[in-house]
């Protein structure tokens, strides 16, 4: 019995070191810095009918059956990954997209365990059709508010479809300024050759953005985030942003595209039975010098696949997103993205 205790207070301690270490690993922990993510939350709709929106579906009468029971299981789901992320000490800034409403946002920061953190709302109504929006949390105990602005994407085509604006958020944290874009750009609905003009398009608005603020800030720290709906080595990534691979490949001008190292490994998305890449970062050369007042390193930006978002493909081989829809069939999933974030340190200069 005396051993038994002996060795069960053993591996009790193994754990809460562990965690420990874990914890420790958050720079927000020790006020080193904050932590950044991004989700693509698959479908977060108020279930109330909305006459201005194409969102009949997700309601208790649509062909979704979404109820409010169901509605809330969704958004403490989308807290408890929030919080897996930033080890307890959640993320000081979540960019999030496929949000309806500001209700949506207003539930999640205040009836789900994220309450406590005090998150503010960063949101503005777009253009979808659908109605799903791109939006910020920040907790401003880490991250101060400067100012935000929606970006509308007017494509040039005679009767294209509204898509969602990319939110331009500006703050301070810590002794420096960053610049946050939370992007969604027009989805492969249609085919990718199809659609592959829109995203381009949006490719070179997001670009015009960087280019305006290093004009006047050589070194500013920008940092876009989204579900880009291309993968890293398309066109509208690479060529038009030109957010590369790898640091030693950026020539002036270039951008980093700090998810890209995953390709191969890892995924945000699954299609076909093959992963993909679809939400990434993107950070300026600012962002990337370790002497500047505010950095970060490739090796901060991780993709966040914990078992508990994932189960077994069923026809296929190996994992998939645990989905809160596959079809028009409920479930009770988290998303079908990953979740991504990464790590921007302060210096003291």
């Amino acid at each position: 019995m005396v051993v038994h205790t002996q060795i069960k207070k053993v591996i009790t301690l193994v754990f809460l070191l562990l965690g420990l270490t874990s914890w420790c690993q958050n720079p927000q922990s020790e006020k080193e810095g904050i932590r950044i993510m991004f989700y693509n939350v698959e479908n977060l709709f108020y279930p109330t009918n909305d006459s201005l929106k194409n969102d009949d579906e997700f309601t208790k009468e649509g062909m979704r059956y979404w109820t409010f029971k169901r509605y809330y299981d969704k958004l403490n789901k989308v807290a408890k990954t929030s919080i897996a992320i930033g080890e307890w000490e959640p993320p000081a800034v979540i960019g999030l997209c496929e949000v309806e409403s500001i209700e949506c946002l207003e539930d999640l920061v205040k009836k789900t365990p994220l309450k406590k953190y005090g998150y503010e709302i960063v949101f503005q109504e777009g253009p979808d059709n659908r109605g799903i929006d791109v939006a910020l949390l920040y907790r401003p105990d880490h991250f101060k508010l400067l100012s935000y602005d929606p970006i509308t994407l007017t494509f040039p085509e005679e009767g294209s479809r509204p898509t969602r604006d990319i939110l331009y958020v500006k703050g301070m944290t810590g002794s420096d300024t960053l610049h946050l874009f939370v992007n969604h750009w027009p989805s492969r609905y249609g085919g990718q050759l199809a659609t592959l003009p829109k995203r381009n398009f949006a490719a070179q608005v997001l670009r015009s953005q960087y280019d305006s603020i290093m004009a006047v800030v050589p070194s500013a720290k920008i940092l876009a985030m989204g579900d880009f709906n291309d993968h890293p080595d398309d066109e509208s990534m690479q060529d038009i942003l030109r957010a590369k691979k790898s640091i030693s490949d950026m020539k002036k001008g270039d951008l980093y595209n700090m998810i890209w190292q995953y390709e191969f490994k890892k995924g945000t998305h699954k299609y076909d039975h093959e992963w993909g890449i679809l939400d990434q970062f993107v950070a300026s050369p600012g962002l990337l010098d370790t002497n500047g007042r505010l950095y970060t390193k490739t090796q901060y930006a991780q993709i966040f696949d914990a078992e508990y978002l994932l189960e077994q493909e069923k026809d296929g081989v190996g994992k998939i997103t645990n989905r809160t829809y596959i079809g028009f069939k409920y479930h009770g999933g988290y998303s079908d993205h990953l979740p991504i974030y990464v790590d921007v340190y302060h210096q003291n200069k």
